[in-house]
């Protein structure tokens, strides 16, 4: 009986919820390798996934050893902990029989011929650029293209004509899936999918994405990969069907093993001294008259590294911080000045509703024409390098001409690439970067230059304007008691040769910098007529208030202020006085981070921490230019008195909420469902990273390589990795640097306005139901008294709540 398209086509698409989608390294976006089992309780989660992945699910008993030692783990709650399950005994002898149970763990198993063989032609189909010679017929997609070459592999003697093979794709299945019920498809679909999980994420991931010049041009799809893999062990005498321990994963027990309890313990020690902290802070000062007004207030993305430079930046004068989702609300596909590139920069569960491109201002023409000729020659010289390198005839005379030049930069970046770092700084002064001549499109263009080839307008209508500006102010919950300089200040890290670079952009901006996504929404809140259309929606901006875009530099901690010299549009005085603020704040903030990476430099020499920052940022043999999102613990949603004056260890997402000026709940309710959504996935993609980082990371640096310029792989081929190398996570071989605890939200607002949001999202209740995230709502309504989430929505009162928090009453 033929098979029907429909009944395939469901049977896959369930098999393949339970593989997490993968980025490719250019838009590398943090996920959870979890993703598909979040409908279950996360004890029962990695035990289904330890079947199917062979992945770990909680911490090895060194990294619990290691907390207990550091004091991390409070010994009265771990003790209580323990006696809820009858265990009595003591914390070192339990390490110990947790250590004892970790070496009688089975092996990984081996490498599989058939997962190396279609490694082989997947490498090939999906590559980008990287092959000089791509596999041929790829427009007619994954399967067709397969089936014409296939003939021609050594590793399959049976093939030897195309006749052999299935002419189509559902020729394939039925060959194949004939002599199986249906009721076994999905297990069988499962089982094969599993086997590759990063090749079949990347899959995954380019399938369900629209309009994508490489998946428009080389389709591929998961029926194309089993298509490929069935036929493939059929003629390789492979299994086709798993072994029945092998099947779709099994419900799990929810017993209380040790190293669930040890991490239960761990995560309330670590809450319990966060609360700690809110509550004993010092009170903040009364809200200032409206007359005493801050020097400037700075918004910041919510990552964990700007909590670091906040504090900072504060500690520095009359400044105020706020945090906010650093693609600034603004749902844009950006096309930076000079280039045919168009980047999505907006996070990955947002579609861009508009293309924002940089053309010259109209009175920067000739700067404009400068770094065009500039940037023609660069590109005609690194066109004749690759000419001449990849050329048969020219390769070995070239090599032979200019090994002298290229040895020598080699050394150059080798031996002093805080050199190159000042020489790239000076050579930006020197030929105009396209920040100080260019400005966004923020208005819509003639009819004739607004093209929606892909769907999207050029530019915003007035409408839009007003809304993506009113939003932010929204959330933050500020409608008043603005300074007179604002600075929206995305962020970008700076690091060569390195293939994770994007994971260290800006998560929000889909791992892009955020500077482009500052640049238009100062633009916006600058435009009188957007002001005025605010001001009837009672947000009153003062007529002297500048709004300023800038980018912080998570690498170096340096903030660029994008500023048109000849044309301040705030007083020279005042912006010169922030400038040097900002400068003080990177030095501290640099000793910071600097003391945190196991660097032999003496931070407390004058300028030492930010020569180190610099040399990470332009040494191509770094391994940890910086940490990125590593430490990652929490997600605060409030005002910033609440946390201001706080050192959070650069552990805390930071997302500025004033639950007085959002009575309908709208504007949490758009934090719950979109930061805070993300936030889970940062930090469960560090959790699996550290625990499991074979199975659910991307090993060392060191044998790392790239393929097809689409992911890593480890040594000459295998699986694309899904996760985070380790030296984003490790100190060293044995000190992990990352905490593996799962995401803590604690939010300052009425638990009653917390529930109506909850019961409106299934999928995010579900989320604290299963326990992926941690919820404690500071209400105060309730004298600020903190409240647990207990699944079900319930809420437990904390019980250990010492003094009032900061600005209790204000």
């Amino acid at each position: 009986m033929p098979i029907e398209r429909s009944v395939l086509r469901a049977r896959i698409e369930n098999a393949a919820q339970y593989i997490g989608p993968l980025w490719p390294l250019r838009t590398f976006n943090a996920a959870n390798p979890l993703v598909g089992f979040e409908d279950q309780p996360f004890d029962r989660a990695v035990q289904q996934a330890g079947e199917l992945f062979g992945g770990r699910g909680y911490p090895t008993p060194a990294v619990f050893r290691q907390a207990w030692e550091r004091g991390e783990i409070d010994p009265d709650l771990l003790t209580r902990r323990l006696a809820e399950h009858g265990i009595t005994r003591r914390p070192d002898e339990l390490l110990d029989q947790m250590n004892t149970d970790e070496q009688e763990r089975p092996a990984p198993p081996a490498d599989a011929p058939l997962d190396r063989v279609l490694v082989k032609w997947l490498s090939a189909f999906l590559d980008q650029g990287q092959a000089a010679w791509p596999m041929p017929n790829r427009s007619e997609g994954f399967f067709a293209a397969w089936r014409a070459v296939a003939p021609y592999d050594d590793a399959l003697p049976t093939v030897d004509r195309a006749a052999n093979l299935p002419d189509t794709l559902l020729d394939a299945f039925e060959a194949v899936l004939s002599g199986y019920p249906e009721t076994q498809w999905e297990s069988i679909f499962v089982h094969h999918l599993a086997a590759l999980p990063g090749w079949t994420g990347f899959i995954k991931w380019r399938a369900r994405r629209a309009n994508t010049a490489w998946q428009d041009a080389y389709p591929i799809s998961l029926a194309d990969y089993l298509a490929v893999r069935l036929t493939l062990a059929d003629r390789m005498d492979q299994a086709i069907a798993p072994d029945r321990a092998q099947d779709l994963p099994a419900n799990g027990v929810d017993r209380p093993s040790l190293p669930r309890i040890w991490l239960e313990a761990w995560e309330a020690s670590y809450r319990s001294r966060l609360l700690d902290d809110l509550q004993q802070s010092p009170p903040a000062a009364p809200d200032s008259p409206p007359d005493e007004r801050p020097d400037a207030q700075l918004v910041f993305c919510i990552d964990v590294r700007s909590e670091v430079i906040r504090r900072h930046i504060e500690a520095q004068g009359p400044y105020e911080t706020h945090g906010y989702a650093g693609f600034f609300g603004v749902p844009m596909q950006h096309q930076p000045y000079g280039t045919d590139t168009r980047v999505k920069a907006c996070p990955p569960i947002v579609d861009p509703k508009h293309r924002i491109l940089e053309r010259p201002a109209p009175d920067r023409q000739a700067q404009a024409d400068a770094h065009d000729w500039w940037s023609a020659l660069e590109t005609a010289r690194r066109a004749l390098v690759k000419t001449l390198k990849s050329n048969v005839a020219a390769a070995f005379g070239f090599v032979e001409g200019s090994g002298g030049f290229f040895g020598g930069a080699m050394a150059a970046r080798t031996l002093v690439p805080s050199l190159l770092f000042r020489l790239g700084e000076a050579i930006t002064e020197w030929v105009p970067a396209p920040d100080s001549f260019t400005e966004p499109t923020v208005d819509r263009p003639a009819p004739a230059d607004s093209a929606e080839d892909d769907g999207l307008p050029v530019g915003l209508s007035f409408k839009a304007k007003v809304l993506y500006a009113e939003a932010a102010f929204r959330l933050m919950g500020w409608t008043d008691r603005f300074a007179p300089i604002v600075v929206f200040t995305g962020h970008g890290s700076q690091t060569p040769n390195n293939p994770y670079k994007s994971s260290l952009d800006c998560g929000a901006c889909s791992g892009n910098p955020g500077g482009p996504n500052a640049r238009v929404l100062a633009a916006l809140c600058n435009e009188d007529a957007v002001r005025e259309a605010l001001r009837e929606r009672g947000i009153d901006i003062p007529d002297d208030t500048v709004f300023l875009a800038g980018q912080h530099n998570t690498t170096t901690d340096e903030i660029s202020l994008f500023v048109d010299e000849a044309d301040l549009p705030v007083p020279r005085t005042a912006l010169e006085r922030l400038r040097q603020d900002l400068a003080s704040a990177r030095a501290d903030a640099a000793a910071e981070r600097v003391g945190t990476m196991n660097a032999r430099v003496d931070t407390g020499r004058d300028g030492a921490a930010r020569r180190e920052t610099e040399r990470r940022a332009a040494d191509w043999a770094e391994t940890r230019p910086e940490w990125g999102l590593a430490g990652n613990a929490s997600f605060i949603v409030g005002r910033r008195r609440l946390t201001e004056g706080l050192d959070l260890e650069g552990r805390a997402f930071l997302h500025s909420y004033d639950w007085r000026t959002d009575e309908d709940g709208t504007a949490l309710e758009n934090i719950m469902t979109g930061p805070l959504v993300v936030g889970e996935w940062i930090n469960t993609q560090y959790y699996f990273s550290t625990v499991d980082n074979a199975a659910y990371g991307s090993g060392s640096k060191v044998t790392q390589n790239v393929v097809g310029k689409i992911g890593i792989v480890q040594g000459n081929g295998g699986d694309l990795m899904t996760g985070l190398p380790l030296q984003s996570l490790q100190i060293d071989d044995e000190h992990p640097y990352h905490r593996p605890l799962r995401l803590l939200s604690v939010i300052e607002a009425p638990t009653d306005r917390v529930d109506q949001i909850l019961e409106r999202h299934a999928a995010l209740a579900q989320l604290l139901d299963n326990e992926w995230i941690r919820l404690t709502v500071l209400d105060p309504t309730e004298e600020h008294t903190f409240f647990h989430y207990r699944p079900g929505l319930s809420w437990e009162a904390r019980t250990d709540a010492a003094a009032a928090p900061a600005g209790a009453g204000s």
